[in-house]
């Protein structure tokens, strides 16, 4: 199989997937969830009765405003991680919003997969362009002591956006953490590519916002991780990074970020409408209000 039809085949499994599989989750009247078979019976067969079932779905019977929801939310996914339902606890918050962009509540981010709700996370393109024009990638090698996808293939950073923070402050935060980058380089970045990516994992559903972003460096600029998540940073050609999306080497999140900066800069040259035409299902346009899918 050409190389590019490995990639356009790897892209078309990473952004598909039976949405029958899954039932939607209302929470304060707002659908904002979707939950697969085994969170479903957990959620209708837990004694606090929360959960109710619906001809459209499941309704959680929790109100009131975020802190009231967020707090009883939290006492409830603190049974299931009692209870052994919810591993990869990590005592940070992701929000939910409401469909015109408000926030709804905060919860646990281990809870947002089993639920199905929707995170944000912000990711960086670092780019270098050589003296005969050509661009390389710096790709970051994830630490294999990380609980998730350790030694995977990265952005030259990538994160989550914890709850109460803004896009700007977790992009400076994550990039000084994962890459070294100061934040004066950061603080004025515009932002390049809005991504929707959606599939079930184990825990759940994966639903997140990737907010990617590009940054140009000098050849002489090398990353320096701080925190111990990344092992290595390598600067790659862009034929290199083609590779290792064929071999599937990234962590599905940085493969997306990364196949959209290289359509973006149009690697595959006329061959670049085909890859452009499966991206389409996942990207939307920056800077528009993006929480009430």
């Amino acid at each position: 199989m050409p190389q590019l039809d490995r990639v356009l085949d790897y892209l078309s499994r990473i952004t598909q997937f039976d949405r029958t599989a899954f039932t939607p989750l209302t929470i304060a009247g707002e659908r904002v969830g979707c939950v697969n078979a085994l969170w479903k019976e957990r959620l209708l067969g837990s004694e606090t009765t929360l959960f109710s079932d619906s001809p459209n779905g499941l309704i959680c019977q929790a109100g009131g405003d975020y802190a009231a929801l967020s707090s009883t939310l939290d006492a409830e996914a603190r049974r299931w991680h009692e209870a052994g339902w919810l591993n990869g606890w990590r005592n940070e918050n992701f929000t939910a919003f409401r469909p015109d962009g408000a926030q709804l509540f905060e919860l646990e981010r281990a809870a947002f997969r089993p639920l199905g709700l929707t995170s944000r996370a912000v990711h960086l393109n670092g780019l270098v362009r050589d003296a005969d024009g050509s661009v390389r990638m710096w790709v970051a090698r994830r630490s294999p002591h990380k609980a998730v996808d350790p030694n995977r293939m990265d952005n030259l950073m990538g994160g989550g956006i914890a709850a109460g923070e803004s896009i700007e402050v977790a992009l400076e935060r994550e990039g000084w953490e994962e890459a070294g980058i100061p934040a004066d380089k950061l603080e004025l970045l515009p932002q390049t590519a809005l991504l929707l990516a959606e599939r079930p994992v184990q825990r759940g559903l994966h639903r997140e916002w990737l907010y990617a972003f590009d940054l140009w460096l000098n050849p002489g600029e090398i990353p320096c991780n701080q925190d111990g998540e990344v092992a290595e940073h390598t600067l790659m050609t862009l034929a290199e990074v083609e590779q290792l999306l064929v071999d599937e080497r990234f962590m599905i999140d940085a493969a997306l970020v990364a196949s959209d900066c290289l359509a973006r800069l149009g690697y595959w040259g006329a061959d670049n409408a085909r890859v452009e035409a499966v991206l389409a299902a996942i990207r939307h346009p920056v800077g528009t209000t993006v929480h009430g899918r």
